[in-house]
């Protein structure tokens, strides 16, 4: 995903008059802001890849607009918990959101009852990072690649494989594995990463969608074996695992985490909180820790680069699921 030319990109008036049109409109911040802490909503429980990425953000950020920047955990119902929180605090600049492609632009895609809209009560400050989940079998398997995978599918057919949540990326990514190759899977839906890897540990399952940086040390260890990643690129931590894409299915979508807004949160604090993070992020040490939770560094793109890519997310995702059937209650 390259984000250049940020400030070149002229903002399409469609775009202004939909998505929070006076967050995009260009003003200065309000001199006192931040005059108190702020709050970082963080849609994931504590030790998640979310919450881990966040507090990893959340340090230098506090460093650089001379607050604290307080994380706030608020997990459920695959981040609409926090989302919601996010979408109907006050829009004053003291409410931030960390989230992540999951809870926005799949849930956006696949869920038409939700207590916010995605796109009318959430303001896009800036895109931080993109990168893909991945697919691990236990070494009990004889499992290696994407190739052997299908093969030991097809030969344990109905076997059950595991993700972080229905409709979660994992999740429509197997999914649209098994129709396109014709596979018979069942899943299982898992409240945290924890209980999926202990259960992948225990051979309770043998299969299943992981982020990139928590079963690290199974892999390591040789108890799990990495078959491929999601996304258009390879993991830094995992260069070795090819894509999807890259062992012939064509699915690269990637997932990303971004920051938010409330909607009419003032133009000029958009802004400001985009500048400072921009700055944040070319720190080396900032984009070192990214590589190691799996993550690649964005370059810096305005609030409405940001939200042209929400926009084609959930256009794709929703295609995905579509042909993928899969559906959530």
């Amino acid at each position: 995903m390259n984000r250049r030319s940020w400030l070149q990109d002229a903002i399409p008036a469609a775009l202004a008059a939909c998505l929070a049109p006076r967050v995009l409109a260009q003003a200065p911040a309000p001199s006192a802001w931040p005059s108190r802490p702020l709050r970082m909503i963080v849609p994931g429980g504590a030790g998640s890849g979310t919450d881990v990425v966040a507090r990893v953000f959340a340090e230098p950020l506090s460093r650089a607009l001379r607050q604290p920047v307080v994380v706030e955990n608020r997990p459920g119902a695959n981040g609409i918990v926090g989302n919601n929180l996010a979408a109907k605090a006050a829009p004053d600049g003291y409410t931030i959101l960390f989230s992540n492609a999951s809870a926005i632009a799949i849930n956006a895609a696949m869920r038409d009852a939700m207590p916010y809209d995605t796109l009318r009560d959430l303001a896009p400050v800036i895109q931080v990072s993109a990168g893909g989940v991945l697919l691990v079998a236990t070494a009990e398997t004889p499992v290696r690649d994407l190739a052997s995978f299908v093969e030991y599918v097809r030969a344990h057919p109905n076997i059950a494989y595991g993700t972080w949540g229905v409709g979660s990326t994992g999740h429509l990514a197997m999914e649209a594995i098994a129709r396109a190759r014709g596979l018979r899977m069942r899943h299982i839906p898992y409240k945290t990463m924890g209980q999926l890897l202990t259960d992948l540990q225990g051979g309770v399952i043998s299969l299943a969608f992981v982020d990139a940086r928590s079963p690290l040390s199974l892999i390591q260890a040789g108890k799990l074996v990495p078959l491929a990643m999601t996304g258009t690129r390879r993991s830094p931590m995992l260069p070795e695992v090819r894509t999807l894409k890259q062992q012939g299915f064509d699915l690269d979508l990637d997932g990303w985490y971004g920051v938010f807004v409330p909607a009419h949160t003032p133009a000029g604090i958009v802004l400001r909180l985009n500048e400072e993070i921009a700055r944040v992020m070319v720190a080396p040490a900032l984009q070192a820790s990214f590589a190691q939770q799996g993550l690649l560094w964005v370059e810096r793109n305005a609030p409405e680069q940001f939200a042209r890519v929400i926009r084609s997310d959930i256009r794709a995702w929703k295609a995905l699921a579509t042909t993928a059937r899969v559906q959530v209650d």
